[in-house]
């Protein structure tokens, strides 16, 4: 047993030394020795959360930082200083923290276009990590990574993954609501509707507009939108996607509660029988608010209805003296719109009490949702 520990003890000091070693040349070595010593802080690093920490506070970040901004550095150098930063910064706020206060996200509008596309998606890895600050209190500067995400979303040629990183990054900026008006005011919002459509890069678009959409002048850039309801309503048919039903489901009731024209809008569009089939077959989420927007709907016809209803007063005129077959065919068509209207409505309620089962019954069910979407009030 002595001798084992003896071992341990020996093996600590030697990668405390080696350790030290990787941080001397890291800060004084060439360009060589620099990112030799950054591929072993990310070994280091990737050890466990104390190694990060005690690397942290032997002053590694700075210097990784500058071999990322530094734009006459080889692209592998800098891909090498990022991913020592995305280990570092893996579960740590600190480190997160800290990689900001070195001025990666002041300086990041002046490296732009310095970047290969496999940098900038190992850059867009570790903004996403660093953007999950922006739920804590301490402060990220969105109008210095905005530019960034906007430059990659708007690139045709950049692929799926690293957009959802981008949008995946958005969203985390979008949880602080005075943020909300700088991606409005950037033109974001046409942008994020347009990936919508696009079920890789669904979930992370929604639950951004999810985020805007609590704002009046995000719920104003969204409402008013050409692709709105229309994109809502063919995403709200997705099978298999239920997060984005809930989501979607979400952002029409907020923005279509005060809005009688959108509502018209949605009803002429065939929200309807959709709603019915989401609180049927959705999620219990989705279930829930889409009976809700069923219940404004069967509200809104019954008024209708209502105020045409009363006993109406016998008039005499022509119509008295119409031949008979006449009379009786009006009184055939108003019989038969009386029906139907009937039939609709306990159809209606029908489904909406088989649709309360349904969701009474699916809580049994361990499901597991989001936390996004149940942070969401609805």
């Amino acid at each position: 047993m002595p001798c084992k520990e003896n071992n341990i003890r020996i093996s600590l000091k030697m990668a405390t030394a080696a350790m030290k070693r990787s941080v001397k040349q890291l800060h004084f070595g060439g360009s060589d020795e620099k990112a030799a010593a950054a591929a072993e802080i990310k070994r280091f690093a990737g050890s466990d959360l104390r190694t990060r920490r005690s690397l942290a506070e032997l002053g590694v970040i700075p210097p990784l930082v500058s071999m990322l901004l530094d734009s006459s550095a080889e692209s592998i150098g800098r891909r090498i200083a990022i991913e020592a930063l995305l280990e570092l910064a893996n579960g740590t706020f600190t480190n997160k923290a800290l990689v900001v206060e070195s001025g990666l996200v002041a300086k990041l509008p002046l490296i732009l276009n310095t970047l290969d596309s496999s940098t900038q998606e190992e850059l867009a890895t570790l903004l996403l990590s660093i953007s999950s600050l922006a739920k804590t209190q301490f402060s990220i500067p969105p109008h210095e990574i905005l530019p960034f995400l906007i430059n990659i979303l708007n690139d045709h040629d950049a692929g799926d993954e690293i957009k959802v990183k981008c949008l995946a990054t958005l969203y985390n900026l979008s949880t602080k609501i005075e943020t909300t008006k700088l991606i409005v005011s950037s033109g974001l919002v046409h942008g994020l509707l347009s990936f919508s459509p696009n079920r890789r890069t669904s979930t992370e678009a929604l639950a951004t507009l999810a985020n805007l959409v609590l704002s009046s002048v995000g719920k104003k850039a969204i409402e008013e939108d050409s692709m709105v309801p229309e994109v809502f309503i063919e995403i709200l048919a997705w099978e298999g996607m239920p997060q984005s039903q809930e989501l979607v489901a979400y952002i029409l009731m907020v923005i279509a509660h005060q809005s009688m024209k959108l509502r018209k809008k949605m009803i002429a569009l065939g929200i309807v029988p959709l709603l019915l089939e989401v609180a049927l077959l959705g999620s219990p989420l989705a279930q829930k608010r889409s009976l809700k927007m069923l219940q404004w709907f069967k509200d809104e016809r019954q008024a209708k209805l209502g105020a045409h209803s009363g006993p109406q007063s016998e008039i005499f005129g022509i119509s008295n003296v119409l031949p008979l077959k006449e009379e009786r065919r009006e009184e055939c068509k108003r019989a038969i719109r009386k029906m139907v209207k009937q039939s609709l409505d306990q159809n209606l309620e029908s489904i909406m009490r088989r649709a309360n089962v349904s969701e009474g019954g699916s809580r049994i069910k361990a499901l597991v949702f989001n936390s996004s979407s149940k942070s969401l009030p609805y």
